[in-house]
């Protein structure tokens, strides 16, 4: 009995214990559905821009602008609502931006001019900033062991959300227009509104407040919804285990310089700045610059592969203004095309799955990189309908399967960096 009492566990070994089950289930629909709204409202500026442009006799360069406030909300979007759910909570970070994701979509099928239209897809942008708040929500209460595999599967649901937006499009935008599309896709959005009241919060972040009761809580439903029992003893906070070793390894240090090092670790983060500083930092910056550049090439190339489709969609590959217009709102080649490409992502995800660990992270990721480009080098040149769709596919697939290996890559970096931040490299 008194060992009982005496023993503790830590949130990981409540999720290794309880295992995926039927909690774990609800959890990735939840966030899954946030996942198909982010790609929906992201695949849709392939439809929205053109249609745009020809209602409102936009320039090419309005056009353009329409997706690029998207790109700058979520710019903004990503550091702030990071900043918000470390600091109050993971349900209230994926609220907000629900409600921003959702109310701005909405409204922007009732935009009366430009300018608001722009306005309104910035407030869009900020809240997709968010997006991976709830993929991280999601894998906090996935068992350590299997977090890559449930990280694979989580991203096909970005997957259903491009095909769901391209066949939407396809049904929807040659009668009723793009201001239907707009109001149509942000529905998901509505949907984690419904259905937030329902959601538990993620227990490594109570647990790092030092809300142990709340977090026994989401745990103990965990427990009764997988049909399992919780460790035996009491719940500990990581974070505490953690200081726990810092301060009992300072006290071995006899390096003045390395005890600052470790007092500089503790106190506020408010803010980010100070984790932002810290990855900047001597030791890390190599690691870190690597990572951002890695997540940089493989986002301009994705979004870049998305948006080229709607520009090399028209069938002659006629660059004449006028005619390009005509193309785009009298035939359904765009929609074809897309439709088709977001496929691509489904063998995608299982290249990235045959390659990762049979080559390793890094020449996997450089050689679908490459791949992508030697898919797109031919639409240099005018090709015919054909050819652009395969050349459109194998890029499409190529970066898709680049990006998930990506995610998979960063998070073992600073995994290691951790492990040993002094050589700070990738």
């Amino acid at each position: 009995m008194e060992d009982e009492q005496s023993a503790t566990y830590t949130v990981d070994d409540a999720l290794l214990s309880s295992g995926f089950g039927r909690f774990q289930i609800l959890i990735l629909s939840y966030a899954g559905i946030g996942l198909i709204a982010e790609a929906m409202e992201m695949m849709l500026l392939s439809f929205v821009g053109p249609s745009v442009q020809l209602e409102w006799k936009l320039t090419a360069h309005q056009e353009s602008m329409i997706t690029s406030v998207v790109f700058v909300g979520m710019l903004i979007g990503a550091y702030s609502w990071g900043v918000v759910s470390d600091n109050y909570g993971r349900r209230k970070g994926f609220f907000f931006t629900a409600i921003m994701t959702s109310g701005a979509g909405f409204l922007s099928s009732f935009a009366p001019n430009y300018l608001s239209l722009m306005a309104l897809r910035f407030v869009v942008g900020v809240g997709l900033g968010g997006g991976p708040v709830l993929g991280s929500w999601f894998l906090e209460f996935v068992p350590a062991p299997t977090r890559g595999t449930w990280m694979v599967i989580f991203s096909a649901f970005w997957t259903v959300g491009t095909i769901l937006e391209a066949s939407l499009a396809w049904a929807v935008m040659p009668k009723f227009g793009w201001r239907l599309l707009l109001a149509l896709s942000s529905a998901p959005s509505f949907l984690l509104l419904l259905f937030y009241a329902a959601t538990p919060e993620s227990p490594r972040f109570l647990c790092t407040k030092g809300r142990i009761t709340e977090a026994v809580e989401v745990l103990e439903k965990m427990a009764r919804l997988n049909n399992v029992q919780l460790p035996a003893g009491r719940l500990v906070s990581e974070k505490n285990i953690e200081l726990d070793e810092v301060s009992e390894s300072a006290t071995l240090l006899t390096d003045d310089k390395e005890k600052d090092d470790i007092k500089d670790d503790e106190g506020s983060n408010f803010g980010g700045f100070k984790s932002v500083s810290k990855l900047l930092s001597p030791k890390l910056m190599r690691a870190t610059l690597l990572l951002w550049m890695a997540f940089f090439g493989n986002a301009f190339s994705y979004y870049g592969i998305v948006l080229l489709t709607s520009e090399l969609s028209n069938g002659n590959r006629i660059c004449a203004k006028q005619e390009v217009e005509s193309v785009h709102s009298n035939n359904s080649s765009l929609y074809k095309n897309v439709f088709i490409s977001s496929f691509a992502e489904i063998p995608g995800s299982f290249l990235s799955a045959m390659v990762v660990d049979r080559f390793g992270r890094k020449l996997s990721m450089a050689s679908m990189l490459f791949t992508s480009c030697v898919f797109l080098f031919p639409l240099i040149f005018s090709q015919t309908d054909i050819l652009t769709r395969i050349s459109l596919f194998g890029a499409r697939l190529c970066i898709s399967a680049s990006f998930t290996i990506v995610y998979i890559y960063a998070p073992e970096q600073i995994l290691k960096l951790k492990q040993n931040p002094v050589r700070g490299t990738c």
